[in-house]
């Protein structure tokens, strides 16, 4: 079987083997169009020509994890670390939904100071604010924090589980283990949260069978929202002199992505516009549709440092959505105005 008769039961839904999925990771640039046209394609039929908009806040640097790859990890002393007071997180999600973000995601390093009390009073606070969806991106809490704050109205949770690889992943994570991270995927699916996950390309010791895992790991979780993105090395991280993730690998995993996950949620994630800005332009021409904007206030953006960036010129909320609106639409793209909730929920009530 060639490539396209391969991508071909991929679009019809047809599961694909390991080997068939490594032959489309292995495309060149010459055979690559294919992929991308038939992604192009999967994306408009079920998810539509229009790009969802997020609002990100980062309101704390703080985390007692050790991942060997994250600028944020605890034994990084050469880090100035900040936590948001929760007035101004509230105030900065009030400020982004003024500006037309229907969706706020509260992200932050694994911090404990603050308490599933602390959480929930957000929560509550910025649901009061409008018509928002919550996703939140705090790392592994237990069972019963995660259903707190369900209960107090948050919406989603993005949890990656960065590789398949299980070896892998605990050599990663010393702190914490493979097992406990699908368990933490697996009571936010129980709790009814619209949940996201996803994985890195080019973690070193990965392979191309570790990357066709992680996609068929996203298709078992039923994952409602998935974050595919270049590994970026941290100068004050254990995996400091490795090379960076290739982006073109990076845009053929979103593309197979979104021919096997079909209606799944693909963002052109911010470390592929790291990497290369015209690669993030070229991922919405091949799977990606959605994009995220940090809206928390300058003096945190600079010290947020997962991995290096560069300074930005300071612009307001408001404006930066502008700018936003602008490259979506020049791009001959749509701007969604809803609240972008899960399309498998979408699929789901029309079944019923």
């Amino acid at each position: 079987m060639n490539y396209k008769e391969i991508i071909d039961k991929a679009a019809l839904g047809e599961v694909l083997s390991q080997d068939e999925m490594v032959i489309l990771l292995k495309l060149n640039e010459n055979e690559v169009s294919y992929l991308f046209n038939e992604a192009k394609e999967i994306t408009e039929e079920y998810c539509g020509n229009k790009v969802q908009i997020r609002a990100i806040i980062e309101f704390s640097s703080f985390c007692r994890c050790a991942c060997a790859y994250c600028g944020l990890n605890s034994y990084n002393c050469n880090i100035k670390r900040y936590r948001m007071p929760l007035e101004e997180i509230i105030n900065t999600a009030r400020e982004a939904y003024i500006a037309g973000y229907k969706t706020i995601v509260l992200q932050s390093g694994e911090d404990l100071w603050y308490t599933k009390e602390k959480i929930c009073y957000l929560i509550k606070q910025i649901k009061s604010i409008g018509d928002i969806a919550i996703t939140l991106s705090i790392g592994e809490r237990d069972f019963e924090e995660y259903k707190a704050f369900k209960e107090a109205g948050a919406d989603r949770f993005l949890i990656k589980h960065e590789t398949a690889d299980e070896d892998l992943y605990n050599r990663l994570h010393p702190h914490s283990s493979f097992k406990n991270r699908i368990k933490c995927l697996k009571n936010l699916k129980e709790l009814g949260y619209q949940v996201g996950s996803g994985f890195m390309i080019g973690l070193p010791g990965q392979s191309y069978e570790t990357i066709a895992k992680d996609i068929m790991l996203l298709k078992e979780l039923q994952v409602d929202m998935a974050g595919i993105g270049p590994f970026i090395p941290h100068p004050e991280t254990k995996l400091k002199k490795y090379k960076k993730g290739d982006t073109f690998l990076t845009l053929k995993v979103l593309a197979l992505s979104r021919l096997i996950l079909k209606n799944t949620h693909l963002p052109a994630t911010t470390s592929l516009g790291v990497i290369n800005s015209t690669h993030k332009g070229i991922a919405f021409s091949c799977g990606a549709n959605v994009i995220m904007q940090k809206v928390e206030p300058y003096k945190y953006r600079r010290l947020y440092e997962i991995y290096p960036n560069k300074a930005k010129e300071e612009k307001t909320i408001k404006q930066e959505r502008k700018e936003l609106e602008d490259y979506i639409l020049n791009i001959d793209k749509k701007i969604s105005l809803n609240r972008g909730d899960s399309f498998k929920k979408k699929y789901f009530k029309f079944m019923k």
